[in-house]
């Protein structure tokens, strides 16, 4: 059976925590009724963190038996796709950081 330690889950928090600080600070005259970069990291963390949890609750209740090893699986693995995309986007964000502060002025 698959569970995500906390430490990992808070290990990814905190650094699409600083990423999104990081792009937070950076400022692109957004439209008025867009959400900023900043918040849209923040959604997508939250959503993680909460896609996590329902996996590892679901875990939990596979092996109190209350439901089935194949919906534990799918909320597991769907929990999984949740963070392997996060981190992703996370490497993204990082990697253009780095480009931006590279450049010359």
């Amino acid at each position: 059976m698959f569970a995500l330690a906390p430490s990992a889950i808070s290990a990814a928090t905190s650094l699409v925590s600083s990423a999104s600080s990081v792009v937070g600070s950076v400022s692109v005259a957004p439209q008025a009724t867009d959400p900023s970069f900043g918040q849209m990291l923040d959604k997508m963390t939250t959503d993680v963190v909460s896609s996590v949890k329902t996996g590892e609750a679901a875990a939990i209740s596979a092996v109190e038996g209350k439901i089935s090893v194949q919906e534990a699986v799918d909320k597991i693995m769907s929990a999984e796709r949740s963070l392997q995309t996060m981190i992703a986007v996370r490497d993204k964000v990082v990697g253009a950081y780095q480009e931006i502060s590279k450049m010359t002025i």
